[in-house]
């Protein structure tokens, strides 16, 4: 039996208006556009950076 990757379930719960150019850009590569949008990404290093840097605009949930 295959062993499921990790997934985390991410949303977008605050404005970025007034964040960083890197914050704003951590919340595009994550696949967010919309405040409420919900995305699934794949578990990686980068991704894990990506929401350690935004977890204050974000709710995160870890899937698989």
């Amino acid at each position: 039996m295959a062993k499921m990757a990790k997934t985390f379930v991410v949303t977008l719960k605050r404005s970025t208006i007034k964040c960083t150019q890197d914050q704003k850009d951590a919340v595009r590569v994550l696949g967010l556009k919309k405040i409420r949008q919900t995305v699934e990404v794949k578990d990686s290093a980068a991704a894990r950076g990506n929401i350690m840097k935004v977890q204050h605009l974000i709710d995160v949930e870890v899937k698989g």
